[in-house]
């Protein structure tokens, strides 16, 4: 009986039909297409991809499901309207399977437009909410760094985004790079993508970790769902609130999302944010050598056409003989009319003398003196008198002057001129310091120029000086068989071999002046 079970086993199992992969592929076909042969489907478009071939594929969906759809090249071309993702449509063509993928999908002949789909609905009511808000208004948005120092990157740690932009970086001007890593699809990627953003902007200044001075959220291209999460309104609102300059790069350059609208700059892609974030420092080197060129030039230039105008001036001067002839034949005239008033105001003088001499007799003298001493005698008289009334005067204004002169006035007008004397010294020693400081500031100036104008600096930019045997200038090639050594800057080198003592430098460098300057080549 146990033999007749064990036998009965197998053969009951043997009996269900085998089939191949392709042949079971096959049934299934058929039974859809039997089944849901012509069918009219209303969704809304999800991702849509136009390979070179010419065909389109694209999802319909709703809050539930999602169907794949294909349409060939000839359909395409026959579509008046052509769906796009986020439209709600109406679909018409034929169920059918692909074995090569186990998946059904439908074959859409035409497409009717049947309104907005509901997630481009939504997105266009928050857009509007937020907009009403002031989020997205252009007063709010910050400028851009011109040359940030410490760039912060919102983004995946572990996707192709933070390669580009790093390599974009380094290309252009490496900077330091803080990546704040978070997820940027899901259901947590906004509330990780908002705390990225605030997290830098709560970063003290000189801490331990720098403080970002601009911050990219990046992330790469996908459909209306997996971008999303930049859509949300915390991640909105965190944008609007940063202190820090943004960039949004999130998708490609047809992706838009609400963190654009309320950043402070979108690029098209992560790749382009990093072009916007730092200039290229290849070209800034260019641009400086071109400004210091055109500066030696304009230096060069103003040199040369002042020495010019100044011979030319030179030449239009009359010789320095010429131009003393005049004031010394000035002089000459002057001294010939200084002896002769010399002359007759010595005689003038000696006739006045003889004239005076005549009238003074003895008693003309004596009557003279005797008419002096009667007046003097009357005004004697007369004065004690008057002293003695000048005195009584005197001393009763001096009286009333007493009685004005209390101690408390007295008191009370030193130290008000004590204090006039106290602001009047801060005045002059006010004055005195910033005459001081400017004083000191215009000598700092002339000190600069004066080393800037030196000949050593001169000497810096790859020139040197010839001097012979004697540590004079050699100038010109008459004067070659006198070469004994050649300054540079750092030392001077003999003719005839061995180097010189480098020499000391200087506190400050001092300007050259006589036949220095025109010995450097």
């Amino acid at each position: 009986m146990s033999d007749l079970f064990e036998d009965e086993g197998p053969k009951a199992t043997s009996n269900a039909p085998e089939f191949s992969v392709s042949e079971l592929s096959g049934a299934v076909k058929k039974l859809i297409e039997g089944e849901f042969g012509y069918v009219r489907v209303r969704a809304e478009v999800g991702r849509v991809s136009r390979p070179r071939s010419g065909h389109l594929y694209f999802d319909l969906k709703d809050e539930k499901a999602v169907i794949n759809a294909v349409s060939w090249k000839g359909q395409v071309a026959r579509m008046e309207v052509q769906p796009e993702e986020g439209m709600e449509v109406i679909a018409t063509g034929r169920m059918t399977t692909f074995p090569g993928g186990s998946r059904y999908q439908i074959i859409v002949d035409n497409v009717e437009p049947a309104g907005a789909g509901a997630l481009m609905a939504m997105l266009e009511k928050r857009k509007k909410a937020l907009a009403a808000e002031g989020l997205f208004d252009a007063a709010r948005k910050k400028p851009l760094p011109w040359l940030p120092e410490v760039i912060g990157v919102v983004t995946s740690p572990s996707g192709a985004v933070i390669r580009d932009i790093l390599h974009r970086l380094s290309d252009r001007f490496p900077r330091h790079v803080l990546i704040w890593p978070v997820a940027v699809q899901g259901q947590k990627s906004a509330a990780e993508v908002a705390n990225g953003i605030r997290g830098f902007n709560a970063l003290p200044e000189g801490g331990a970790i720098p403080r970002p001075d601009l911050i990219i959220v990046a992330r790469g291209g996908g459909s209306v769902e997996d971008l999303w999460g930049f859509n949300e309104e915390i991640v909105v609102r965190a944008a609007a609130e940063s202190a820090i300059p943004l960039i949004s790069a999130v998708g490609h350059e047809t992706d838009t999302t609400l963190i654009d609208f309320a950043s402070d700059k979108r690029a098209p892609t992560p790749t382009a944010a990093a072009e916007l974030a730092v200039p290229v420092r290849r070209e800034l080197w260019v641009t400086i050598q071109e400004l210091r060129a055109r500066m030696e030039r304009a230096l060069t230039g103003g040199v040369d056409y002042r020495r010019q105008r100044l011979n030319d001036l030179s030449r239009a001067l009359p010789p320095k003989e010429r131009l003393l002839d005049g004031p010394r034949q000035r002089v000459d005239q002057i001294d010939l009319r200084l002896t002769q008033a010399l002359v007759n105001g010595v005689r003038n003088r000696r006739l006045k003398l003889s004239e005076a001499a005549t009238i003074l007799r003895p008693s003309l003298l004596q009557g003279r003196m005797q008419g002096h001493g009667e007046r003097l005698s009357a005004l004697s008289m007369r004065l004690a008198p008057a002293l003695s009334r000048g005195t009584v005067q005197h001393r009763r204004d001096f009286d009333r002057l007493a009685q004005r002169l209390s101690p408390l006035t007295v008191s009370r007008n030193t130290a008000q001129a004590r204090r006039d004397l106290s602001q009047l010294s801060d005045r002059f020693a006010r004055a005195a310091l910033g005459q001081t400081q400017r004083w000191r500031a215009a000598l700092d100036q002339r000190a600069g120029m004066l080393s800037a104008l030196s000949y050593e600096e001169t000497l810096k930019r790859g020139y040197a000086v010839v001097r012979d045997a004697e540590g004079g200038v050699v100038t010109s090639t008459k004067d070659a068989a006198r070469m004994h050594e050649v300054q540079f800057a750092d030392g001077r080198v003999q003719i005839g071999g061995g180097v010189a003592a480098k020499p000391a430098k200087s506190a400050k460098p001092r300007a050259k002046t006589g036949p220095e300057q025109g010995s450097l080549f």
